[in-house]
């Protein structure tokens, strides 16, 4: 009884947690006010949340990290907060709906300033959809630029949340912070979950570490966990030691067990990287649960490209590497691939641009492999006259496609948040992007929500930053796969020579073929160096030349000697040499250096 009284106690006073922003709300400068006053003897340095030198850099949140922090209340309580931060990028809202899935509460936290934004509301939405507890808070009130009544009445207007609900604070100073931790204790639930029942653990995130294996940050749903147990995962039927158990308050702190409704870090000294996979559920060997917990909803990549070692001796290296970026980024998906012009690599599945600059970044930092990708893309639906769906990610697989009765694109919907002297520039931008509005709606003076359906291949490449651009970095843009819609889609290849460079196709509308040809040919110009012979650039759309360009030939004067005489000599020379470069042309190589694709691959940041 006195154990059991013990366990109540413990589950009574943790509180599970998640911050949920827009990017740059403050999120992290908060998280680190937070343990600066509940984990008063810790020094810690700016941005402690921030694991990653990527994240670090970019002032941005990549990856779920949790925090334990310990708050005693007047009644000299103790309670035990598990700060769990989140993402704010529209990229990595799948770690959002990840991480928050390990919480029963969450504090929406909005810029002062800047106001509601697009992930501000795409977020509350996934909150809500969860049942969590949400407390409102507005940040960065010391800020000269910060308007309290706007944005308090915006919220009022958007979310139907009443005055006397909404926080006020600081998180640069302070100022309000310790009145946000008091609510967290009162109005945020104790978690759900049985201590007497069969041990049910979520899967929340996992990272390899070299010399300790696989590490696995896991909510525990019912029963108990302590070092020593033999786990077991249920997907996957495999065993598994529990070595160590750790949390962070930022620093290391090892435990001996995890109570019912706690977050931890367990080592299950595996380094099989698909031992424990991200979203199974764990049991006990012994007295295991017969049910898995509901796990995360399969996320689909939305951008796919090909990427290859610029040093083909590095594939192998490349394959190990994603595999290890796999074991915690359950989006990144990836295949074998070979091109006939940069030989084997791998196709890859990812959630946007961000996404892929960041995973090429890692393997840059992390792996030391210097890396080459293709033109992105975007998954097309084909149907043919045998009614059978095929679903095409590779622009090379374009012909192999027989008796197509539809080609299909995917559509988003997309929310758009504006002030109303951007919205005749926002609206000229969502036509050419070839948009279809669906409505528009006017909250208080100036503030206007749009709501479009636009291609993804035309988001997926400049149209963030194109709406940052337009409204000094005012509006912004929260989107999410609608539909597939049928579409006058071609395929554009590039021939140098009459010699397909395969990395360089893609699948385009055909409003856009001309311009993107265009792009790609006068980008290749100046970068291929003269021959003893003529080189013939040339775009192809749907097996039809519709743009051919010429790199002239070197010539030597053969006739610079002949200073006289009879004409016929001189006709002799040139028809002999114009004879040489003919079948010099039949057996010559074009010699393309790989740092020739990467500047043409660029195409796409233009």
């Amino acid at each position: 009884m006195i154990i059991k009284t013990i366990k109540y106690k413990i589950m009574k006073y943790i509180r599970n947690f998640s911050i949920i922003a827009h990017i740059d709300h403050g999120k992290s400068t908060l998280s680190n006010k937070l343990i600066q006053i509940c984990n008063k003897n810790i020094s810690i340095k700016n941005k402690i949340l921030h694991s990653m030198e990527l994240e670090k850099e970019r002032g941005i949140t990549i990856k779920a990290n949790c925090i334990n922090l310990n708050y005693i209340d007047k009644n000299k309580n103790k309670y035990k907060l598990n700060l769990i931060d989140t993402p704010g990028h529209v990229d990595f809202s799948y770690e959002v709906s990840r991480s928050i899935s390990a919480c029963e509460g969450a504090i929406l936290l909005i810029d002062a300033s800047q106001g509601i934004e697009a992930q501000t509301i795409a977020n509350y939405q996934i909150a809500t959809k969860m049942k969590l507890k949400i407390i409102t808070v507005i940040n960065k009130i010391d800020l000269k630029t910060a308007n309290i009544k706007k944005v308090t009445k915006q919220i009022k207007n958007t979310f139907n949340i009443k005055d006397k609900k909404i926080f006020f604070c600081s998180a640069k100073t302070g100022y309000g912070v310790k009145k946000i931790i008091k609510k967290i204790i009162k109005k945020i639930p104790k978690p759900n979950g049985n201590k007497n029942k069969p041990l049910q653990a979520l899967v929340i995130d996992s990272k390899f570490d070299k010399y300790q294996g696989i590490i696995s940050l896991i909510k525990i749903k019912n029963g108990y966990l302590k070092i020593g147990d033999i786990i077991l995962v249920m997907s996957t039927k495999k065993k598994y030691k529990i070595n160590k158990i750790i949390k962070f308050n930022p620093k290391e702190i090892k435990k001996k067990k995890l109570h019912c409704g706690e977050v931890g870090w367990i080592f299950c000294g595996t380094k099989d990287i698909e031992s424990v996979p991200v979203g199974d559920t764990i049991t006990k060997k012994i007295n295991p649960a017969k049910k898995n917990l509901k796990n995360f909803k399969k996320i689909k990549p939305q951008v796919y490209a090909r990427i290859f070692p610029i040093e083909q001796k590095y594939h192998k290296n490349l394959e190990i590497a994603l595999k290890k970026l796999k074991l915690n980024d359950s989006a990144l998906i990836y295949e074998i691939e070979n091109s006939s012009t940069l030989g084997p690599g791998f196709k890859c599945g990812f959630l946007g641009l961000l996404h892929m600059e960041i995973i090429k970044e890692r393997i840059k930092r992390e792996y030391n492999i210097n890396i080459i990708n293709t033109l992105p893309s975007v998954v097309y639906r084909v149907k043919t006259f045998c009614n059978k769906i095929i679903y095409l990610n590779n622009p090379k697989k374009f012909y192999s496609i027989k008796n197509i009765k539809d080609f299909q694109e995917p559509f988003a919907k997309c929310i758009i948040l504006l002030n109303k002297k951007y919205l005749g520039k926002i609206i000229k931008l969502c036509n050419k992007k070839r948009g279809i509005q669906k409505n528009i709606s006017y909250h208080n003076d100036d503030y206007i929500i749009l709501k479009y359906e636009i291609p993804m291949v035309e988001i997926i490449f400049d149209f963030y930053n194109n709406i940052k651009s337009i409204s000094n970095g005012y509006a912004s843009v929260q989107y999410s796969f609608k539909e597939f819609k049928n579409s006058n889609m071609v395929y554009i290849e590039i021939l140098i020579n009459k010699i397909n460079i395969d990395i360089l196709s893609t699948i385009t509308h055909k409003s856009n073929a001309q311009i993107i040809s265009k792009k790609m040919i006068d980008k290749i110009i100046p970068l291929i160096s003269r021959t003893q012979f003529d080189i013939i650039i040339q775009a192809q759309c749907n097996k039809k030349i519709i743009i051919s360009r010429k790199i002239k030939q070197l010539r030597k004067n053969v006739i610079a000697k002949c200073y006289g005489g009879d004409i016929t000599r001189k006709k002799k020379l040139l028809k002999k040499q114009k004879k040489g470069k003919k079948k010099m042309k039949q057996i010559g190589n074009i010699n393309i250096p790989k740092n020739v694709f990467l500047s043409i691959l660029n195409i796409n940041q233009k």
